[in-house]
């Protein structure tokens, strides 16, 4: 990895209150950060917002203050947030910042003296809401697609980005570089956009019409276009061109963002960054939507949660943790209130908070309250060590990939087979006797060794909590560096303190966190009564071939929202091509390299014009499906029995 790490989340428009939407695309950025400080990179983490254009225009109308007024109080709703949810950001930017407005002038400046900017006289379909003109074809039945409203007609003079000429350079740079666009299918997107005629981009508004902008600086009765002012504030930060900022991190910038803004910073932003000389940025990762009643989470639709009420319900922490494992990034995830209940009391109560607990209160009990010696160590304790080992490296590679949710995934697995081991060795029956003291002290002792393993992986993600579980450990204040990771450095004799309860179990309770009535309605299966166990004999069972599997590749299937072709390896001449119905909770990019469990002996249906021939196995959590793995050293066709 670089030795500098430079992310961005977008600068947030201030024409309405901060929501769950921001919040998780800050939460992500921030914990991304987190991760590269712990793997050594110097980092740079900017974000901000974005205060000028119509929309606000209109927006501090309405409230019946100045534009200025109405951005200074938005904006600093924004700023006090961050740090409640344990957000530690190098910069906040604003789009009305002097040195920023400074920077968008000298730019625009450049690009007209190169005679890539010209005027003329233009009409169109204008989105206030999007702060841009639609072609009829981008149109929902005559509505903005984001917005569902219809655009209002504008004809006037206005200045012009010659954006046509980079079409063929910007085609070329996104099918040439694979990684760019991160997941895949957006950069797919992106060329399929640049199939039809790129066209120059609008890049000013009359004053006659909106006031409040950043005036160009080739002719005054006219104002910069929102995005063309938005965007910069990337380079504005590090203070472009000459600050030591810019040359220091500029190569390694990371923008993240949300789905809805792909066109502007995967086609305007590249073009500008080319025509005024900079290079383009190292890699665009775009997550997708928080789903709310069945619809993306919006100001303008009202379905909207407030991240601080979330936070008081579940805690700052787990709130992290519940957005950054729950989404896959770049697919839409469903948000209701018990989904997150769930998955606290899933994850952090039942599985990690017990695991801490329990390893605590034996080792202070049956040791002095000391972290215990370590005697022999057995296969049992070898092949945890092997799993933890390889865990660390995995993680390292989901995060430097991008997929904090698989990240996240593999340490809820990781934690679960601590747990399956203490059931396993029993370590309370270890107490009776005297000759089973050793063995009892290597259990404990690697049960508490490996948690603190999964307390380092965790740090980036919930701060304040593992901080607290450091202490609960005998641990210092500092963060555990990523060196450390790894089985057996535990010392032994260390004095645990009374353990505090990291994440007591909470019951659901429905509150007014969203301004819509009906969330979308959970599983319907989850909410029928349990039914009748309806029993297999063995011959029924053994009927079936299930056989380990290797997913080689995966791709959506078209004009489907829900399945995935993925191709398989299970040890044959040739893969097979199996559909699975699990597009809404993962990526292609996520399905492809897994180890997987397949029914093999099912017999080739058609879904969509396509053969399936067999089963990829899924558990369902909670209307969540999840993939059931198997390890990674057995070798596909394997037979599971």
């Amino acid at each position: 990895m670089n030795e500098f790490f430079y992310i961005t989340t977008p600068i947030y428009y201030v024409n309405s209150h901060p929501h769950i939407g921001h919040a998780y695309t800050t939460i992500a950025t921030d914990v991304l950060t987190r991760y590269m400080k712990l793997f050594g990179a110097e980092t740079y983490f900017l974000t901000g917002t974005d205060e000028h254009g119509q929309k606000i225009a209109e927006s501090a109308a309405n409230s019946g203050i100045e534009p200025k007024e109405f951005v200074d109080k938005i904006s600093q709703e924004f700023r006090e947030l961050w740090p409640h949810l344990h957000i530690e950001h190098d910069q906040f930017i604003r789009t009305t910042d002097s040195n920023h407005k400074a920077c968008v002038q000298e730019i625009l400046q450049k690009i007209y003296d190169q005679g890539e900017i010209y005027l003329k006289e233009y009409e169109g379909l204008y989105c206030i809401g999007c702060e841009r003109f639609f072609d009829e074809s981008e149109l929902e039945n005559g509505n903005c697609p984001d917005h569902q409203t219809p655009p209002e007609f504008y004809k006037e003079q206005n200045y012009f980005f010659k954006m046509s000429s980079y079409q063929e350079w910007l085609t070329k740079e996104l099918n040439q570089n694979v990684d760019w666009i991160y997941p895949g299918r957006y950069r797919n997107e992106l060329i399929q956009l640049l199939k039809d005629p790129l066209q120059d981009l609008c890049i000013s508004r009359p004053k006659s019409r909106v006031k409040w902008g950043v005036e160009l600086p080739f002719d005054n009765k006219f104002v910069t276009y929102v995005w063309f002012d938005a965007l910069l504030n990337y380079v504005s930060a590090l203070d472009w061109p000459d600050g030591e900022k810019y040359k220091k991190f500029w190569p390694h910038v990371n923008h993240t963002i949300g789905k809805d803004i792909l066109k502007t910073h995967g086609i305007y932003w590249p073009c500008m960054l080319k025509a005024a000389g900079m290079p383009v940025f190292k890699k665009l990762v775009v997550h997708g939507h928080w789903v709310v009643g069945g619809s993306k989470m919006s100001k303008s639709l009202g379905n909207v949660v407030d991240p601080l009420a979330m936070r008081d319900q579940l805690g700052v922490d787990a709130l992290r943790y519940f957005l950054l494992r729950d989404m896959s990034f770049g697919e839409d995830s469903n948000f209701t209130e018990k989904l997150a209940v769930t998955r606290y009391n899933g994850d952090l109560a039942n599985n990690f908070g017990n695991l801490m607990n329990r390893s605590i209160s034996m080792s202070r009990k049956n040791f002095q309250g000391c972290v215990p010696p370590s005697g022999k160590t057995g296969y049992q304790e070898k092949e945890l060590h092997q799993s933890f080992a390889n865990g660390v490296k995995k993680c390292h590679e989901y995060i430097i990939k991008f997929q904090p949710h698989r990240a996240l995934e593999h340490v809820a697995l990781l934690s679960s087979k601590v747990n399956k081991y203490i059931d396993t060795c029993k370590p309370w029956k270890l107490t009776k006797e005297e000759k089973d003291r050793e063995r009892l002290g290597t259990v404990l002792y690697t049960a508490l060794d490996m948690t603190r393993i999964i307390v380092g992986l965790l740090d980036p993600v919930m701060p304040k909590k593992m901080y607290e579980a450091r202490k609960n450990l005998g641990l210092g204040e500092e963060i555990l560096p990523f060196a450390s990771l790894s089985p057996g450095l535990l010392v032994s004799g260390t004095e645990l303190p009374i353990p505090s309860p990291l994440f007591p179990k909470i019951q659901f309770s429905p509150t007014d966190l969203v301004n819509v009535k009906n969330q979308q309605p959970e599983n319907s299966l989850n909410n029928s009564a349990p039914k009748e166990n309806k029993w297999i004999a063995i011959n029924d069972f053994q009927k079936m071939e299930l056989k380990v599997g290797h997913i080689k590749s995966c791709r959506k299937v078209e004009k489907s929202n829900k399945l995935l072709c993925s191709e398989v390896d299970l040890g044959e001449t040739r893969l097979r091509s199996i559909i699975s119905g699990a597009a809404e909770f993962y990526s292609p990019e996520d399905m492809t390299g897994r180890q997987v469990l397949v029914v093999a002996n099912l017999k080739p249906v058609k879904l969509m014009g396509h053969t399936s021939e067999g089963m990829i196995l899924f558990s369902d959590d909670n209307g969540k499906l999840v993939l059931i793995e198997a390890p990674e050293h057995v070798n596909p066709g394997v037979i599971v029995r």
